[in-house]
């Protein structure tokens, strides 16, 4: 049933192409008496799970009828969404061999079998026909935007910024955040061969681009921190941090080291004013050891109920909970032990990024989201706030936990 659904467009195309022909000659009729049993007969192999058997019924209908390019090429396409590359593949390659087809119908089907090979992993021929539709004019963005895909799977940075350019002066699509993520791979590259000269230039171009990339002063941040100069490191890092909140987990490691540098008192000060604009729970952590070194256990428990009565979050549940259990008896925490790697098992499963784009999760920081392959778009995970309702039930579990 499910090829049913899915070959009702293709049939509906087909019935029309055949009804357009009926009233145009009599060769016309003729064409499409012959035409019909055959794309029926093609169409009952598909219902019976024989794709291969229907594949040359519908190779024989394009021999019977030269108009039904669109009808093949919707086939192609259905084969494809469904994994089955390798018929996809035939069905195209036999309508780009038939002389018959408009130019737009070719450069529609030698994208389609462009794609094809992209999904086979075919990438050298896939990269050939793309190619060869930019120079014709045929398809063209499309054709660049397929390029993009196959050097970003090749890391191929370089022809990603070409071939980007190429594609925003052919389209108004913006480009800015590609071509400046691009520059910071190339800059990336650049440092693991301790190349740094060329590396601060891709980052200056990559700002010159997009003012806004965070990336580019990120990794500008860290060569400072790197080269010694921890001043202009944290200065750049503050000014991360209110730029760009979202990454401010990814670059808290740096930022501390920063702040050591200055000394002790200088870290928790630096994490107060933090966490009082732009709470987190990486920066809740660091906090709360902070205040355990300059006032206690008690200061901290009093901070984290605090915390959690604003945020419902379970890292700082589990946190809170560590606490009780190093200052109290083991014999009377058994409970406590368990609800604690209950916790710990439910963080662990949380996930520290999300894409904005697409939802895809993710315990790491990605700049291009492995999903839907958008660049900039996963940021940090926030707690979310708990609503008046909860915040009485949250207040009394961070008691239980306490006492």
């Amino acid at each position: 049933m499910q090829w049913l659904f899915l070959l009702l467009p293709i049939a509906a195309a087909s019935g029309w192409l055949v009804a357009r022909r009926t009233g145009a000659s009599r060769r016309a009729c003729a064409n499409a008496g012959n035409a019909a049993p055959v794309f029926f007969r093609g169409l009952n192999y598909l219902l019976n799970e024989q794709p291969d058997k229907a594949i040359d019924v519908f190779l024989e209908l394009a021999e019977i009828d030269g108009e039904t390019a669109e009808t093949h090429l919707a086939l192609g396409s259905l084969f494809r969404r469904r994994g089955e590359v390798d018929r996809a593949i035939r069905i195209h390659q036999h309508l780009v061999a038939r002389g018959t087809l408009s130019n737009a119908q070719r450069g529609y089907a030698l994208y389609e079998l462009g794609r094809d090979y992209m999904l086979a992993g075919l990438f050298d021929r896939a990269e050939s026909l793309f190619q060869e539709l930019v120079e014709q004019g045929l398809q063209d963005r499309n054709a660049l935007r397929s390029l993009i895909e196959i050097y970003q799977a090749e890391k191929d940075w370089h022809r990603c910024l070409q071939t980007a350019d190429q594609l925003q002066r052919r389209s108004d699509r913006p480009m800015q955040t590609e071509i400046a993520h691009y520059h910071c791979e190339l800059a990336e590259e650049c440092l693991r061969h301790h190349q740094h000269d060329q590396a601060r230039a891709h980052l200056l171009d990559a700002q010159a681009v997009d003012p806004n990339c965070i990336r580019a002063t990120m990794i500008q941040a860290q060569m400072e921190l790197d080269g010694g100069d921890t001043a202009s490191a944290l200065m750049l890092y503050r000014h991360l941090v209110r730029r760009g909140p979202d990454y401010l987990p990814a670059m808290l490691p740096q930022l501390l080291r920063c702040c050591e540098c200055l000394g002790r008192d200088a870290v928790a000060k630096e994490l107060k004013d933090l966490f009082n604009t732009h709470p987190s729970p990486p920066l809740m952590l660091e906090l709360s050891r902070a205040i355990e070194r300059e006032s206690g256990p008690e200061a901290v428990r009093e901070f984290l109920v605090e915390y959690l009565g604003a945020h419902a979050d379970l890292v700082g549940a589990e946190r809170l909970l560590e606490l009780r259990l190093s200052s109290q008896a083991l014999r009377s925490a058994d409970g406590d032990a368990q609800l604690l790697e209950v916790i710990r098992y439910l963080v662990a499963s949380q996930p520290g990024y999300r894409c904005d784009q697409c939802g895809f999760e993710a315990r790491a920081l990605h700049w291009q989201c492995p999903s839907c392959k958008h660049w900039g778009s996963v940021k940090a995970v926030a707690p979310p706030p708990l609503d008046q309702s909860s915040n009485g039930i949250a207040s009394a579990a961070s008691a239980c936990i306490t006492h």
